[in-house]
């Protein structure tokens, strides 16, 4: 079982930035894939950015060269650096995590409200 708690998020203005927390239960070692999804009211949950099973990353186009997804080994934790923010990026970010052995399963946070004024 995998735990997750995001944090970070809060109110700011157009062109600011924020930095999201992902706190993970166990060691992200065991986890195959982590990362960051969002979503508005009536809308599918998409893609923020992503570690790959090979340790690389993807982004979403609309958050590229703005966002930055990293993570700290010792502390469990994964992180998403939001710089440039702006209204758009409005939505609840979830944390993600996939997990593939013993069996594969995939878990997610409670989510954190980011919004961006304009």
């Amino acid at each position: 079982q995998v735990h997750l708690v995001e944090s970070g998020g809060g109110l700011v203005q157009a062109g600011g930035s924020l930095r999201l927390s992902c706190a993970a239960s166990t060691s992200i070692f065991s986890i195959n894939t982590m990362g960051w999804y969002r979503q508005t009211p009536g809308k599918q949950r998409e893609l923020v950015a992503i570690f790959t099973s090979s340790s690389g990353t993807r982004y979403a186009d609309s958050v590229k060269g703005r966002f930055t997804i990293s993570r700290d080994n010792a502390k469990n934790t994964v992180y998403l650096q939001m710089n440039s923010l702006k209204p758009e990026d409005t939505a609840v970010y979830y944390c993600n995590a996939l997990v593939v052995t013993p069996l594969m399963k995939a878990y997610w946070g409670q989510g954190t409200q980011v919004t961006v004024s304009s």
